[in-house]
């Protein structure tokens, strides 16, 4: 399914004291989210942004029923589970830092609620838990305090504010530490403030 691509940038994996994941939204590259490290990674961290299979993660909305977006949606999380693997054989778990927009922010709270451990920190800008109903049932672990920053404009077209607002009460029962950011009339795209409250939420603190 998925062909394992990724654009690399930053420090060496082997040198690197953090890691920074970054997941692009529908239709579009690796490249086009690459421009995010700037406001989060340091010179010292290992920055991984992986290219989906026809530019996209899974070929339907997230709020499908899981079953219709297989097997690219499994593909996809075990893309994304191989990478943070990888990265743990150099980097603690604790020192990595998991982010996406859109479909990208769809896909990284979801791989990390499959997942869940003490990560580095999470941002899911204009993102939620995938399928018709989340797979709830699929979820396991616990985030032992890990920050994870949910944005969302009130009106969003492709993911519902409701969806982010459940997603939010999901993450804070495994035991993350949520917060969740709303942007009134805000169109679908990462807006400045944003990331200056991401960072402020995720990396100063």
């Amino acid at each position: 399914m998925h062909r394992y691509d990724i654009i690399e940038k930053g420090s060496s994996i082997k040198e690197a004291s953090k890691a920074l994941i970054l997941l692009h939204g529908r239709g579009a590259t690796a490249g086009n989210i690459l421009p995010l490290a700037g406001y989060f990674a340091g010179e010292s961290w290992y920055v991984a942004a992986p290219q989906a299979t026809n530019f996209q993660w899974y070929p339907y909305s997230f709020l499908m029923p899981i079953a219709q977006n297989e097997p690219w949606l499994s593909s996809a999380i075990d893309f994304v589970k191989k990478i943070i693997d990888n990265i743990t054989g150099y980097i603690p778990a604790e020192n990595i830092y998991l982010m996406g927009f859109s479909q990208g922010a769809c896909l990284s709270v979801e791989v990390a609620a499959r997942f869940a451990l003490r990560y580095g920190g999470i941002a899911s800008f204009t993102g939620g838990l995938i399928g018709e109903e989340p797979g709830y049932e699929h979820y396991q672990g616990n985030f032992e305090g890990t920050k994870i920053y949910i944005s969302n404009s009130d009106n969003d077209p492709h993911i519902p504010l409701e969806r982010s607002e459940d997603t939010r009460d999901q993450l804070l029962k495994m035991g993350a530490d949520v917060s969740l950011d709303i942007f009134p009339g805000r169109v679908h795209t990462i807006i400045n403030e944003e990331l200056e409250n991401a960072r402020s939420f995720l990396i100063q603190a």
